[in-house]
């Protein structure tokens, strides 16, 4: 306690210390001593204390504080705050109170002695007769000339007045200052400080270049022209004002203290008080307590003040007669009144309570009843459905998401490219440390992608082929979010604030940049959220007595149906808005994968690659499998379903070509048709040649209406037969000449009563048919079948088959987890196949508790199975003659690719070092000053080389862009530290090679042998997998495309 009573000094800490931080944990210190002690329970305003002496060598300053300027500079800020005048800060209102204190204390004798002589006598050619502030505090101000803008209201039309003296002067300026100084000329004064110091100013200047002195005032003049984009013509006009800075201080007591008539002189209601502060307000106080001992101290020094005071209290406040009660009464009023007021706090907390169990206890309840009641109650409809409850963090209001006040999550756009550096083999590759050493960057997810698109346009029709695949391997959009909602007109106040805010900030609000106001987390735009029931998610069953042929009959005709456009509300105009962020997070390059740039295929093709990339990485960050099921973390901050609901409303405006419409040829036969090249237009794509994963997002994106779990399941079980068909193809294609005679025989002996679930007749039916072409007779044939087994078994083959089709169910499995909100179950991983299909309703309960699931029982047919698979074959082999060369390649298709990691570094940072340090660059042949690698393909750049600037971009911003689709992990091979490069950002992550002791050696000073620190580099690797560099990193800083 004698430490923070007397020898800590607030003042000094602020001035003298670094960080802001720091003065910030040791006031909350302070402050905390100051409750605990009982001295203080407010926020006390400077100096915190009691003043120190001031030295005897500062007495000449004191000085100051009985300047007339001074005091006139007092008074103007005290009317501008009472005013509400803007940049008028708590902390002005605090000096001005400090130095009117200090002022009242140190009045000196001659300051004392100035009101005896003075008496009546006036200068209206100042604004306060002498320098005593005692004196100066009860002098009322009548009225003010200033210079202000002719569009301001307060100018008035009566031409301004001069500022001298002269009474007639002034009476010929102004017809109504005339009228004011026949009614009291005495006090009828005009003021204008502005006019005053020029005029002074312009007499110095005329006396020192010896020019003829006019005696007379000098007018202000104002110019004659206006620059551009000036401020407006300023013009003399006359304020009323009419206060002193003793009335001025009695309205601030009134408006800190947020009641009328909130100061009373204490000598009225009992004369022999002599002050009505406690000892220890009057050294820890608040602004209230500041202008109390301002106005006990002025009425001690000067009767005429004390009576100014009282007058002013009873012109605000009718007068009130000696109150007979004493202090202990008026404390009694006080805290009944304070207790009133906790009483209304207490009881809308606990309104807001109430709402917020009532929403949380009817979640519990859904989540808490069991399947077989559910299954019970869909039927009956006698509970109303509960609207979803969001949380405002902003305006703190909780309700549901409406059309005309939608509430969004708060998402940060940010283009990827990690799903397009998987590559097949599950060991990463290592870093090259010798000229031996390549990495090849044809083995990627992104390049196998790129090269399949490149040959079907170049033998397909291109809207077919931008209908057939994938993209956003390179360069796609990741959404993710924190999870915290706000109202889309809170965030645009929000973000407005942000804009006004002069804080230096490491993000840019002019590109839609922002913290969550919650979690302080980084984002950059609102996801609206649908408006939607939380029962109506799974009121359906994947088992119901409908036939697959009825289902398949009623999702055509939703098909058929014509998108309708929405209405024009404020959530789709969010939602638009919204579409628009997700297209500008990333490159147009990794957009425009049509012939023709710009066109609607694009877009459309561009959007349902939206849902798969964000599919395809929540996959990856549980690890590659479903087997965990729901405990994931990754769930919990999911906005699939909301991304799902903005990507469907703008598909739906798309309509499928109606002239190839791929349900159609799922589901039954049709009419052969001429799929041989024409003069003008080029053959559609084969069935067996499409991604299934991106048909199931077309077909379920695409649907007029809200989509039913049961029409999900058929699509589901129709598209399930055709990704069968697609891992049998390719199997045939990896036989030898003699398996595919041995198993095509072996298929035609099979005679069972079930041949369309037999994968031994499938087999044999599709090597027949593809044999009539003479598809294996190609030479690349025996290229593919290198690379699969010696020999092939029913076991292999069966195992084979399901690793085909696992990423489907998995893709599959997650889009009905966000779309109707199932949990998904645990599970063994070699359980997982039989799991995930008992999940989408591909198998029955009854038989997923077998011990080996065949996934040939999952099919369905809604027709017979080898008409269905001659008529796919028949596709393939009639365009086969044009692209012979390319059909096998189109034909055999691995969906399976490892998890993205980075490239293996040596345990030694010596051998990074002796390699790269003296390597020349691969653009301009010399060594860099500064070599970098990009720790993700291996590349070697020259960091900040203004001999490998392209288009003003430096070769790592430029390598971030190309590899990373921004985002860039360079390892400074001179610095032993790496970079991370986020968009138009850059910060220093940190090393991941340490000496022996654990430490790192930044720049290579200490010259220590470095190793790797696995679990360093662990780290690195996740935050780049799981794009969490925004928010675990927090020094970022703008890179100017230099480096």
């Amino acid at each position: 306690a004698d430490v923070w009573n007397q020898e800590f000094d607030p003042i000094m800490v602020i001035l003298r210390t670094v960080y802001r931080r720091d003065v910030q944990s040791a006031m909350d210190r302070y402050m905390g001593f100051l409750k605990q002690t009982g001295k203080f329970s407010g926020t006390p305003w400077p100096p915190y204390r009691e003043r120190a002496p001031l030295s005897p060598s500062y007495k000449g300053l004191l000085r100051i504080l009985h300047c007339k300027t001074l005091h006139i500079v007092l008074f103007t800020l005290l009317y501008k705050i009472s005013m509400d005048h803007q940049n008028m800060s708590e902390h002005v209102l605090c000096m001005v109170l400090y130095l009117i204190e200090l002022g009242l204390d140190n009045l000196t004798e001659e300051t004392a002695e100035e009101e005896e002589m003075f008496g009546e006598e006036r200068c209206s050619d100042s604004w306060f007769h002498g320098t005593n502030i005692a004196t100066n505090l009860h002098h009322v101000i009548n009225y003010v000339r200033v210079r202000l803008p002719e569009t301001a209201p307060e100018v008035t039309r009566e031409p301004p007045a001069s500022t001298s003296s002269d009474t007639s002067s002034f009476v010929q300026g102004s017809r109504r200052a005339t009228a004011l100084n026949r009614e009291n000329p005495n006090t009828a004064q005009v003021f204008s400080l502005v006019a005053e110091r020029r005029r002074k100013f312009q007499e110095i200047i005329n006396r020192n270049s010896g020019s003829a002195i006019q005696t007379a005032a000098v007018r202000p003049k104002t110019s004659k022209w206006t620059a551009l984009n000036s401020t407006p013509q300023l013009t003399t006009t006359i304020l009323e004002v009419r206060e002193s800075m003793l009335s001025l201080l009695i309205k601030l007591h009134h408006k800190l203290s947020g009641k009328q008539n909130s100061y009373y002189p204490f000598w009225l209601e009992d004369s022999e008080s002599t002050t009505s502060l406690d000892p220890m307000q009057q050294i820890h106080g608040d602004g209230i307590t500041a202008i109390e001992r301002i106005l006990i101290k002025t009425a001690a020094r000067s009767r005429q003040n004390k009576c100014s005071i009282e007058e002013i209290c009873r012109k605000v406040s009718p007068p009130v007669p000696p109150k007979k009660s004493n202090s202990a009464d008026k404390k009694a009023l006080d805290k009944e009144e304070r207790r009133q007021k906790a009483r209304e706090r207490q009881q809308k907390l606990l309104a807001e309570f109430a709402s917020r169990q009532k929403s949380f206890m009817e979640t519990a309840m859904d989540l808490e009843s069991p399947d077989s009641d559910v299954a019970m109650d869909v039927g009956s409809s006698e509970q109303p459905d509960s609207e979803t409850v969001y949380d405002c963090v902003i305006c703190g209001q909780s309700g549901p998401s409406t059309e005309e006040r939608p509430t969004g999550l708060v998402v940060l756009l940010q283009a990827s490219s990690v799903l397009g550096h998987r590559r097949r083999s599950t060991e990463p590759k290592k870093l090259p440390t010798s000229d031996e050493e390549q990495i090849y960057p044809e083995d990627t997810c992104g390049t196998a992608h790129d090269v399949r698109i490149t040959d079907l346009q170049q033998y397909f029709k291109d809207s077919s082929c931008l209908q057939s695949v994938s993209i956003g391997w390179e360069g796609g959009v990741y959404v993710q979010t924190c999870g915290h909602t706000l109202h889309i007109d809170c965030h645009k106040s929000y973000m407005e604030s942000l804009r006004n805010d002069q804080v230096l900030q490491s993000f840019s609000v002019d590109k839609g940049e922002f913290t969550c106001p919650l979690c302080r987390q980084f984002a950059n735009s609102v996801l609206p959220c649908h408006p939607e029931k939380i029962e109506e998610r799974s009121i359906w069953s994947p088992y119901n007595s409908k036939n697959l042929l009825t289902l398949i009959k009623e999702v055509e005709e939703q098909q058929e149906q014509l998108g309708m456009f929405p209405s024009i509300t404020n959530l789709s105009k969010e939602m638009e808005s919204v579409m628009k962020d997700i297209r500008s997070a990333t490159q147009k390059k990794y957009i425009d994968y049509g012939k023709t740039p710009g066109s609607p295929d694009n877009d459309f093709l561009f959007m349902y690659s939206v849902a798969r990339l964000n599919l395809e990485l929540e996959l990856v960050h549980r690890g590659g499998n479903l087997c965990l099921g729901g405990a994931s973390a990754t769930t919990k901050r999911s906005c699939l379903n909301q991304l799902l609901h903005v990507l469907a409303m703008h598909m739906r405006l798309f309509r499928i070509d109606s002239a190839y419409n791929p349900w159609t040829r799922l589901t039954r036969l049709t009419q052969v048709m001429d799929y041989g090249i024409c003069d003008d237009e080029k053959p559609e794509v084969p069935l067996l040649y499409r991604d299934v994963s991106s048909l199931l997002l077309i077909l379920v994106l695409t649907m007029p209406q809200e989509l039913h779990k049961e029409h999900f399941t058929c699509i589901v079980k129709v598209l399930y037969n055709l990704l069968y068909t697609q891992a049998v193809a390719t199997l045939s294609v990896r036989f030898s000449e003699e398996e595919r005679a041995a198993w095509k025989n072996s298929g035609k002996l099979k005679t069972v009563c079930n041949s369309d679930k037999s994968w031994e007749v499938l087999l044999s039916h599709i090597i027949c048919e593809l044999s009539k072409g003479k598809l294996y007779c190609t030479s690349n044939t025996d290229q593919v079948s290198m690379l699969g087994t010696n020999a092939w078994s029913p076991q292999s083959i069966e195992y084979s088959i399901q690793q085909f089709c696992l990423p489907f169910l998995r893709t599959t499995s997650l889009l009905q987890h966000h779309l109707f909100g199932d949990d998904l179950p645990s599970c063994q991983r070699t359980e997982e196949f039989g799991m995930l299909a008992s999940y989408l309703g591909l198998l029955l309960p009854c038989l997923q508790s077998s011990d080996e699931v065949s996934s040939a029982t999952c099919l369905d047919w809604p027709i017979a199975a080898l008409d269905l698979v001659s008529q796919w074959c028949l596709e393939v082999m009639t365009s086969a003659e044009s692209h012979s060369e390319h059909v096998m390649n189109l034909l055999v298709q691995d969906p399976q690719w490892s998890l993205p990691c980075l490239l293996q570094l040596p345990e030694n940072y010596n051998t990074i070092f002796q390699y790269y340090h003296r390597k020349a660059c691969v653009h301009c042949s010399k060594v860099p000053k500064d070599p970098a690698l990009c720790l993700v393909c291996g590349t070697f750049v020259c960091l900040k080389g203004q001999c490998c600037k392209q288009q003003s971009y430096c070769e790592c911003v430029l390598h971030s862009q190309n590899c990373g689709a921004g985002t860039g992990i360079f390892l400074l091979i001179n610095a032993s530290v790496i970079i991370i490069i986020r968009g138009h950002r850059f910060c220093l992550w940190g090393s991941v090679y340490l000496d022996s002791h654990g430490e790192e050696d930044r720049d290579l000073r200490r010259g220590k042998p470095l190793y790797l620190c696995s679990e360093r580099y662990k780290v690195l690797e996740q935050q780049w997998v799981t794009h969490t560099f925004d928010h675990i990193n927090k020094r970022w800083g703008p890179h100017y495309n230099g480096l």
